[in-house]
């Protein structure tokens, strides 16, 4: 069990927890670095605050990019000098991203995955499962719907068409 933070330094890190949870993702600028589940941790550390991002895949361009604007966040709400660490491990996953967040992509009109869906790297099973039905149009909400790419808008969607509303849309692969 960790030391528990004065209540000063408990109030400061809330406060800059705060700030950085209100940035918005640069690609998916409609949903949070909270809501889309890429803020890990802030914490005090030697007297200043660390925050502790993991990308949404290794390679994100905007990365270097969401570093920036938490360093900039934190500093124009008084805290300088804060530090941001990227850990690759655990790996990110779409079942980090919020109810809340899943409801602003689906309005956004990105399909974002169920949280039951399968990685998109699985390992392979003994006993056969079911493939996965696909992403329901998050316009309509008809599942009728195909794959018209493998990659959407960024690496980490798919892009999809749906066949009852012919509206095409991204879905936010799982992970």
């Amino acid at each position: 069990m960790e030391p528990s933070l004065p209540p000063p330094a408990q109030a400061s890190v809330e406060r800059a927890r705060a700030l950085v949870a209100a940035i918005p993702d640069p690609e998916i600028p409609v949903v949070t670095l909270a809501e889309l589940g890429i803020l890990r941790d802030v914490r005090e550390e030697a007297g200043r605050v660390v925050v502790t991002l993991t990308p949404t895949y290794t390679g994100c361009p905007a990365t270097r990019f969401i570093e920036e604007q938490v360093r900039e966040a934190l500093a124009a709400g008084g805290f300088a000098g804060a530090q941001v660490r990227t850990t690759l491990s655990p790996a990110w996953t779409t079942d980090w991203i919020s109810e809340d967040g899943r409801r602003k992509l689906r309005e956004f009109g990105i399909a974002p995955p169920a949280h039951d869906a399968p990685p998109a790297t699985a390992v392979i099973r003994f006993a056969p499962r079911p493939a996965p039905a696909g992403p329901a149009c998050p316009r309509c909400a008809s599942a009728d719907v195909e794959r018209l790419a493998e990659h959407g808008s960024t690496p980490c969607k798919a892009l999809y068409r749906c066949l009852a509303c012919r509206e095409p849309f991204d879905y936010f692969k799982p992970y």
